[in-house]
């Protein structure tokens, strides 16, 4: 029983993505900024569609994002910590505006702190 509900959650989640991709795509002046996250982390790149290329990526994995005096480091600061770090890089390469692809993830919780983190940083969605 768990098991199959697993499967739905993941098949629902996959359907939406899909209705999401079908209306947006990135190019170089306004790349698509995507979002994956699983239990433990969360990842973020810009992506150009028309020609299949990343142009920055960040994640949660970066040594740098966690702080080592803090015991837990909580998940909804780093995710604004990562959407940071991809607004800066994307910035770098003279890039403000993207699309924000939440890859069928609600938007809420970390997904939202990643795109509030980069709004802050000056990144335009």
């Amino acid at each position: 029983m768990i098991k199959d509900k697993a499967i739905l959650k993941r098949a629902r989640r996959e359907r939406i993505k899909k209705r999401i991709r079908k209306k947006i795509r990135g190019t170089m002046e306004r790349p698509r900024l995507c979002v994956y996250k699983s239990n433990r982390y969360i990842y973020a790149q810009a992506v150009d569609d028309v020609n299949g290329v990343t142009i920055a990526s960040a994640s949660s994995l970066e040594k740098d994002l966690k702080d080592p005096t803090k015991k837990n480091n909580k998940n909804i600061e780093i995710a604004r910590k990562v959407g940071q770090r991809i607004a800066e890089r994307l910035l770098q390469k003279n890039i403000k505006k993207v699309v924000f692809d939440r890859s069928g993830y609600p938007y809420h919780g970390r997904v939202k702190a990643l795109a509030e983190g980069a709004r802050e940083k000056g990144l335009e969605f």
